[in-house]
């Protein structure tokens, strides 16, 4: 029995190469490989890639990717930019997040800058004391995707989700669930949008756009 060691291994014959696929490490290998389309030496797009904790990432979607998480505790808005337009869902996760003051949260999207027109978003918000009963004001805003609908105070903090999803070309739809836990209540807002381009950003603010953030986490996951 014979073991036979390479540091690449082309996957195919053919006269044209990106017709062949070449399996590959690091020329000092480091736990990872990398499946790429080409000739070994002369590949001309990467496929996938296993890192050494055993993750795989897919070049052009596929794979859930968590971006890094950010603890605000100033400012009036979280940024996360530089999503792949690969991406046909993005959700934004908030963990105890808190502001300075009563404000409900604004959610929007962009692609090269952040788009403030051309929602069309409702919410609205219930009493965890009370099944079946809606006690919260709606909320209905076009310039953003908004978790109006409960009136928390300056020590609430929240905890819950909002999933960006793609529907068609540039339009994105969108729906959310955060739990308050101060006003013991939750929200349940959506809507959609029709962006100029392809989404690559995701923006966290407020309503009243002074509030500050002050407290919590907030990360984003995307996927194709």
């Amino acid at each position: 029995m014979s073991l036979l060691k390479a540091n690449s291994v082309q996957i195919g014959q053919s006269t044209t190469g990106t017709n062949n696929f070449t399996l590959s490490v690091p020329s000092s290998p480091d736990g990872t490989i990398k499946l790429a389309r080409g000739n070994s030496g002369a590949t001309t797009q990467d496929i996938l890639t296993v890192n050494s904790s055993g993750e795989v990432a897919l070049t052009n979607g596929g794979a859930i990717t968590l971006a890094t998480a950010q603890t605000p505790t100033s400012g009036t808005a979280v940024d996360f930019t530089s999503i792949p337009s690969w991406a046909k869902r993005v959700t934004v996760m908030l963990n105890g997040v808190s502001l300075s003051g009563t404000s409900a949260f604004l959610f929007q999207v962009g692609s090269g800058s952040f788009a403030t027109t051309g929602y069309n978003s409702g919410a609205a918000s219930v009493s965890v004391n009370v099944i079946n009963t809606t006690n919260g004001a709606g909320a209905n805003t076009t310039n953003g995707i908004s978790s109006g609908g409960y009136t928390g105070t300056a020590a609430s903090t929240a905890y819950g989700h909002v999933i960006f999803t793609k529907i068609t070309g540039n339009t994105w739809v969108a729906s959310g669930v955060l739990y308050v836990n101060d006003a013991l209540r939750v929200a349940t807002f959506g809507g959609g949008v029709n962006l100029s381009g392809v989404l690559d950003r995701v923006r966290i603010t407020t309503v009243n756009g002074t509030d500050t953030f002050d407290d919590g986490t907030i990360n984003i996951m995307y996927e194709g």
